[in-house]
């Protein structure tokens, strides 16, 4: 069961005006499931995106990344699960094109304004007759309020949808930014994680949008780990209808800080429910590094903590064999890391002090903050001021069977 996960209400999440949601059932791997999804945009409407840095990227990463470097304004997206459509060569990549070709005769739109997404299994033909076969249903579906379908539209092996919703007012005017992801597995963010959709009411220019695609990013779905392995699909878009009241032209303008908070607060909640979520996961673990030189040796200790499988399951027997995060810190990548410095709690308990064991330490203070469902891990690295959080979970034996199934 996912760990703490408060499941989302449909009446919570707002519509973005200027942007219609529609799923069908494809089939793709399984009848009966919403399985295919199509987000429609007004016309003027901006995207940015970041992908998956894994060298073998999908057919449809290929395309948006082609596409969006030519045009930041798009009219139409078009996700399926079930099938990555990754490592299936120039048909994959011939698939992907001729599903956006349809959308873009369906809706009566240009071609490269239309943007694919898959996830699923890789190394597979994708089954495009089904998607091109549902797509009608898909646009008869279309509305304002589909936010909660889509959410169920894009899960894999996610056991709950994932969805947030945030209404902010700068200066008097209102805005709204209302977000959904996928991802519980094969979690190992390079720029995001599996797929986030995340839109926005407020007109946002096309360069602007995309640096603060990257900035939030790398504060949500590049903090957030479950297994350490990349997807070759990973996607986060995000998107500007400018339908709203909020105009923002620069980083100067007056409601800019409130619309970056709100965007990384909805990419934060979407980024922890995936952990939260993940794979047999039993503790939601949150790692956070301070006194670092740099974000970078922050990251690198966060990281080597949070993707270590000697941690991991020894959080999940609450086993307090706590050298294992000190082994983790000393070959993060720091070459001049003086481990004198070094102070580790585990909760509010002192665990290492100076770089050894702390005197008053004692294990079954340990062990009880291990029971606990959400630990936090704090590392002082002693080096200067700079600190980052991330967030990860522990491994389960329901980890490896899920993954040993994963095809059945």
């Amino acid at each position: 069961m996912p760990v703490n996960f408060v499941p989302i209400q449909e009446k919570t999440l707002y519509p973005i005006k200027g942007l219609q949601l529609g799923y069908a059932e494809a089939g793709i791997k399984k009848p009966g499931r919403k399985d295919l999804l199509l987000i429609t945009l007004a016309p003027g409407s901006e995207v940015a995106g970041v992908f998956t840095q894994n060298r073998f990227c999908a057919a449809p990463v290929q395309v948006c990344q082609q596409r969006l470097s030519q045009s930041s304004q798009m009219r139409a997206l078009v996700i399926n699960t079930g099938n990555a459509n990754a490592g299936t060569g120039p048909q994959g990549l011939k698939d992907a094109q001729n599903t956006t070709l349809e959308v873009s005769k369906l809706l009566g739109i240009q071609d490269q304004e239309v943007l694919p997404f898959s996830t699923g299994v890789i190394l597979e033909p994708l089954p495009i007759q089904k998607i091109l076969d549902a797509l009608p249903q898909a646009i008869k579906n279309l509305t304002e309020d589909g936010w909660f379908n889509a959410a169920y539209a894009i899960m894999t092996t996610d056991t709950l949808p994932k969805a947030h919703s945030i209404k902010g007012v700068a200066d008097g005017k209102a805005f709204h930014v209302t977000g959904i992801s996928k991802g519980a597995g094969m979690i190992h963010p390079n720029m995001a994680t599996m797929l986030g959709f995340m839109a926005t009411d407020a007109k946002v220019n096309g360069m602007l949008l995309q640096q603060l695609t990257k900035e939030v990013t790398d504060l949500s779905f590049n903090a957030i780990t479950i297994d350490g392995d990349t997807s070759t699909n990973d996607s986060f878009i995000v998107m500007a209808t400018g339908q709203g009241q909020l105009v923002i032209e620069s980083e100067h303008s007056s409601g800019y800080a409130l619309l970056k908070a709100a965007l990384l607060e909805t990419a934060q909640q979407l980024a922890q429910m995936i952990v939260r979520d993940g794979e047999g996961a039993t503790k939601f673990i949150t790692i956070h590094v301070k006194g670092g030189k740099s974000l970078e040796e922050c990251k690198l200790v966060g990281e080597a903590i949070g993707h270590s499988p000697l941690v991991k399951t020894a959080f999940f027997a609450s086993d307090p064999n706590l050298g294992r995060i000190l082994a983790a810190v000393g070959y993060a990548g720091i070459a001049d890391l003086d481990v004198s410095h070094v102070q580790l709690w585990l909760g509010e308990v002192w665990v290492a002090k100076d770089g050894g064991r702390n005197p008053e330490y004692k294990e079954e203070d340990g062990q009880r903050v291990m029971k606990e469902a959400e630990i936090v891990v704090t590392l002082e690295l002693g080096r200067g001021k700079v600190e980052r959080t991330m967030w990860t979970c522990d491994f389960s034996h329901e980890y490896v069977s899920i993954n040993a199934d994963y095809r059945s």
